[in-house]
């Protein structure tokens, strides 16, 4: 990967990107939300303390889905009535870049799928039925949620947002889609595959007190 340097416009410290197609940063000094423009930084907000997080995933952290090597960079941290989950950003050795969910020990890779007709917040309901990649997809649940906190290295500028709604879309063999209405312009849609945790060969995880 390259790595673009730039200064935090906060604190001064050195920002070092490690995919040369991040939009979003938070500077590991200040913890300052940096928006880019080319290697102009600008200042969005901080991050406040983020959550308690159960996950062995972590920065850093690297694995392996359809035997192509990543890196995880970056990550969202939603909150919703029943806890929350982790969206993470990750980055193939090619550099293209993707996203591993982890929810209550669930994980799921999905690629965000451009140029497409999605149907609206209205038109979305539990056991509706989507057609998207000749795939069928049936909508499993609808989740409400809120921002919780942001690090690392995003694609797109991602901070403060609240009452976001995801639709979560499944089949009987392990595709996976998500309909994203967290940008208010237009919904997004990442297509992908659930995957078990032994699956993605991770390595560089965190350890927790009673494992071997």
């Amino acid at each position: 990967m390259s790595a673009p340097q730039a200064n935090c416009p906060s604190c001064g410290a050195p920002v070092t990107f490690r995919w040369s197609s991040a939009v979003q940063t938070v500077c590991p000094f200040c913890h300052s939300i940096l928006v880019r423009d080319d290697l102009n930084l600008t200042n969005v907000g901080k991050v406040a303390d983020l959550p308690p997080d159960p996950s062995p995933i972590q920065l850093l952290t690297s694995g392996t889905y359809n035997n192509k090597k990543f890196d995880v960079i970056g990550r969202i941290i939603y909150e919703y009535e029943q806890g929350s989950w982790n969206e993470w950003h990750i980055v193939f050795s090619d550099g293209t870049s993707g996203w591993l969910s982890d929810a209550q020990l669930q994980y799921a890779v999905s690629f965000l799928v451009p140029n497409i007709a999605l149907p609206s917040e209205n038109q979305v309901f539990r056991g509706t039925h989507f057609n998207f990649a000749n795939i069928d997809f049936e909508v499993s649940t609808i989740t409400m949620a809120t921002y919780k906190g942001v690090e690392g290295e995003l694609p797109f500028p991602f901070y403060g947002k609240s009452n976001m709604l995801f639709a979560d879309l499944r089949t009987p063999s392990n595709d996976f889609a998500t309909l994203d209405y967290s940008d208010q312009a237009a919904p997004m849609l990442f297509i992908g595959k659930t995957v078990p945790y032994e699956a993605l060969q991770l390595q560089n995880v965190r350890q927790f007190e009673g494992w071997a």
